[in-house]
């Protein structure tokens, strides 16, 4: 009688030579289906589609809801976090209608036990309006801290862009071979804003004045003023643009370090009150004790 793991190893050993045999001697694909696939386009990615059709919603409810006296859309700062405003006041109107219609059908079973009609509307609105002006609080953040990572490129750009004039390179050249070297969202906004000046044919100063009044970025204006009285005077800006980025690294250093001791502040209080409630604990069980005795 052959044992049953003899056969079993039998059989696998089988299935592996049939499975290696039907890779190497893999038969053409037929040619009728292959033409067909070739012919007609891969079907869109759902993604793709998502956002289409939240940016057709958004376009909507901008042209709707764009001139009411309390929709404002800060379009300096989704620019310049690269989001756009029909997807911003989309998301706005949605988190407000979630925080009107929540509270209400979350509440509807104490409305069946008697508790009072206005409630769930008093705290719809209310969580309405929070989540209404939360998108505004998380992009003002987040073009905040956009801007002071642009802030830290540019003291590395300022550096670049001397050292390049430093070489007796043009102004324009200087600027386009600094802007070349990085590869940050900082460097190719400013690869974009030279590009375009040279498509539109305008000094690239221009572009970066431009950018600057598109995107609320201050520390780009000195560099095109720097830059413009180069070209203009022919002066050596070496030294003042070096000078330039020394301040803005020393301005930098000087905001994080009030904002280290802003939140070393913030943590004083709950320290505080860690402390006390350890003390607290500590002291417990001998209050317990003399006041049993």
């Amino acid at each position: 009688m052959i044992p049953v793991g003899a056969v079993l190893a039998g059989c696998t050993v089988g299935a592996g030579v049939a499975l290696l045999v039907k890779e190497v001697l893999r038969p053409a694909p037929a040619l009728g289906p292959a033409l067909k696939r070739l012919n007609h386009p891969a079907p869109p990615d759902p993604s793709s589609l998502s956002a289409d059709r939240d940016e057709r919603w958004g376009a909507w409810l901008i042209e709707h809801l764009g001139d009411l006296p309390g929709v404002r859309i800060p379009h300096k700062n989704l620019a310049l976090v690269g989001q756009s405003p029909g997807r911003f006041l989309l998301t706005k109107v949605a988190l407000a209608g979630a925080g009107l219609l929540l509270p209400p059908l979350s509440t509807i079973p104490f409305l069946l036990l008697g508790l009072p009609m206005y409630l769930p509307a008093v705290v719809g609105l209310i969580f309405g309006t929070i989540l209404w002006i939360t998108p505004d609080l998380a992009l003002r953040d987040q073009a905040r801290r956009a801007r002071e990572e642009f802030a830290h490129a540019m003291a590395a750009y300022l550096d670049l862009v001397a050292l390049r004039r430093a070489g007796n390179t043009s102004a324009e050249q200087a600027m386009e071979q600094a802007a070349q070297v990085g590869e940050g969202w900082a460097f190719v906004r400013i690869q974009e804003a030279l590009a375009r000046s040279r498509v539109d044919k305008v000094p690239h100063w221009e572009s970066l004045e431009r950018l600057t009044t598109e995107l609320d970025l201050p520390v780009l204006d000195d560099l095109a003023a720097i830059m413009r009285q180069s070209s203009d005077d022919g002066a050596s800006v070496y030294t003042t643009l070096r000078s330039r980025a020394k301040n803005l690294r020393t301005e930098l250093l000087s905001d994080q370090a009030t904002e280290a001791n802003a939140d070393s502040e913030k943590m004083t209080a709950p320290g505080a009150l860690l402390a006390v409630l350890v003390m607290f604990l500590i002291a417990f069980p001998a209050v317990i004790r003399i006041l049993t005795t």
